[in-house]
Order: C-alpha cells, then sequence, then structure tokens
C-alpha cells in the first residue's frame, strides 16, 4: 500500500506491481481513453515525464540516448521526473485534485501546468491525474512523495500458472494495433533488413501488409511464425513469444530461432484466436432464424504507425543507416 512520504497517510488500496503498459507507445487523438492500469496493479515508468520541456536541438544526440531515444521522433523532449508511477485512478482514495491546477486540452485535465493531485491528510502535491482525451486515463505519482512499505506484491507466476489462472490476458486488448506496432518494431530490427515471409493464419492477418511494405522478400527469406507455452516451436527463424505481464520476461525458444517480444494479451489472440477458441456453450438463436456456419472471422488487429516508428526510435538499432530509412517509410 503506498503510503503520503509528507504525513504518512495510506494513498491507494493494496496494489501489485505489473510490467509497464507498451499502450504508451500511441494513443488515439481526440478520443476518451480508458483507464491504462487494471485495478490493483501499479507500474514504474522509467521514461521522464512533464515538464520542463527541450527541443531536440537543446538536447542533442548525446542527450537524447541518455533518454533512451536514438532516433528523432516528434515533439520536444521530457526533462522531467523519471521513474513515475503508473495506476489506476480508483485506487487513489487518499488523493483529491488540487484546485487551481485544471489544465487540460479538451474534455478532462492533463496536469500540463504541473502536478494536480495532493495527499488530502497534509496537501501534499504527489502526483498527476490525467483523463483528458487523447490520453490514457492514469494515476501518475511522483516517486519521492510517496513510500511503499508493503504489504508483499503478488508472487510472480510461472508460465504455466500464467496460462492456467487465465493471467495472460490483461486489459486493453480492445487497442491490440498498439502492442501490434511495438512488435512490428522489433519483429523488423530482428531480421537486419533481409527478407521475410509471415507464416499463414493470424501473423500473416496482422503483420503480412506492413511487413511487405517495409521489407523486400523472395528466396531466402526467414519465416515469422508464434512460439510460446502451450503452442510449442514451429520452425522458423523468426518467432513472436509472449512478455511475461508480473515480471517482463520474454519467454525463450529452446531452439535457435530469434525471439520477438509481443504483448502478452496480443498473443494469446494471435496464438489461440477467439472466434476458434472461444465459441459459446450455452444458449442459441430463436426458432426460425439461421446463421452462417463456420462463425465469420474475428477482425484482427494492425498495427499503428506511431506505435511502429515510437519504438523504433527507443531501440539502439534504429541508428543503422536501413533502419532509419525505414522509420518513415510505413503509415
Amino acid at each position: 500500500m503506498f503510503g503520503c512520504a509528507g504525513c504518512g497517510a495510506a494513498l491507494t488500496v493494496s496494489v501489485s506491481r505489473v510490467v509497464r503498459p507498451v499502450h504508451l507507445a500511441d494513443s488515439y487523438w481526440e478520443t476518451l481513453h480508458p483507464p491504462l492500469m487494471e485495478a490493483g496493479t501499479y507500474a514504474v515508468d522509467h521514461e521522464r515525464y512533464g515538464a520542463p520541456w527541450r527541443t531536440w536541438e537543446e538536447v542533442g544526440a548525446r542527450g537524447a540516448a541518455a533518454r533512451g531515444y536514438f532516433v528523432e521522433f516528434w515533439g520536444d523532449l521530457s526533462d522531467g521526473p523519471s521513474d513515475t508511477l503508473l495506476l489506476a485512478p480508483g485506487d487513489l482514495p487518499g488523493t483529491g485534485l488540487i484546485p487551481e491546477r485544471n489544465e487540460g486540452y479538451c474534455l478532462g485535465i492533463d496536469g500540463s501546468g504541473g502536478p494536480n493531485l495532493q495527499c488530502l491528510e497534509c496537501g501534499r502535491p504527489v502526483g498527476w491525474r490525467i483523463d483528458d482525451c487523447g490520453q490514457w486515463q492514469v494515476a501518475r505519482l511522483l516517486p519521492e512523495a510517496v513510500r511503499l512499505p508493503g504489504p508483499p506484491e503478488r508472487p510472480v507466476m510461472d508460465w504455466a500458472g500464467l496460462s492456467a489462472e487465465g493471467a495472460l490476458w490483461p486489459g486493453l486488448g480492445a487497442h491490440g494495433g498498439i502492442p501490434a506496432g511495438v512488435a512490428l518494431a522489433h519483429a523488423v530490427v530482428a531480421t537486419g533488413g533481409g527478407p521475410i515471409v509471415a507464416a499463414p493464419g493470424p501473423v500473416a492477418e496482422v503483420f503480412g501488409r506492413a511487413l511487405t511494405a517495409l521489407l523486400p522478400s523472395g528466396a531466402g527469406a526467414m519465416r515469422l511464425d508464434l512460439a510460446g507455452p502451450g503452442l510449442g516451436e514451429p520452425a522458423a527463424e523468426l518467432v513472436l513469444v509472449p512478455v511475461h505481464p508480473q515480471s517482463g520476461e520474454v519467454w525463450r525458444p529452446g531452439g535457435g530461432a530469434v525471439a520477438v517480444p509481443v504483448e502478452a494479451a496480443l498473443w494469446v489472440e494471435l496464438a489461440f484466436p477467439p472466434h476458434r477458441t472461444r465459441l459459446p456453450v450455452v444458449g442459441g438463436l430463436p426458432t426460425g432464424v439461421e446463421r452462417d456456419d463456420p462463425l465469420p472471422p474475428y477482425p484482427l488487429v494492425q498495427p499503428t504507425g506511431n506505435a511502429y516508428r515510437y519504438t523504433l526510435a527507443r531501440l539502439p538499432a534504429g541508428r543503422e543507416p536501413w533502419l532509419r530509412a525505414l522509420h518513415g517509410r510505413w503509415h
């Protein structure tokens, strides 16, 4: 349970640490977003956040690399605090908004004027509440403003336990285009610029069009397929594998294939497509109503261009000339 570093008052319900959501790689402009974090969880964001802001020219290539950017992406770079703590807004009953800090762009508040969340016991600013359109709803806590004395966090489950408990199904699955864009960037880097072919089925449906636009095809092409817990390993040079939602560990294939990390919820959608594995077991249609059989295909996602470019800019390999040429090619 988090507590205020100033007065010791409890600020949150009990929460367990999870991986920083990859959905921060992109958002949908002028659209109301759901909460970024599931209730009862928190994540650490090691990136700098908020004001003051500095231009790329001021920071320079070395300063940008120190912030984790190896290719210029867009906008200015934050000189704000790092290691902020991300929580669901409803998990902060001991906090309230600072009345004079109500800056926002459109339909909510964005914290652009500085921390807008305070401890209700002592009035100390503790972080930001963000719910404006075009931004994920989240509460960010300043690491120096809070303390985390316990209780012990939920034990990290092994891969078998994750599958058995359904923990490979985290939230925000409806926004799978963002983790797909992140995975696409990792797959492109793993090819080294060589030809690639996506395995028929969900992999080709999600990544095929983008890979065709970005990379060559033809003789000697590497195969991109799925591997992971409960699925086994195919004969492929590159395999899409899940990222552990608690620890961030990437599932490692036993053979010589290169692992391409994929957010857990998207990986499950690819490995076990809902329209093939989650069929209704009760109920039925009214008498006299007929349906097509089999069921219509489940609409799989397409990678978002911003998430792809954002991720490419954050990978050191993005500085290589062949990758810099690809950075803005696909939208």
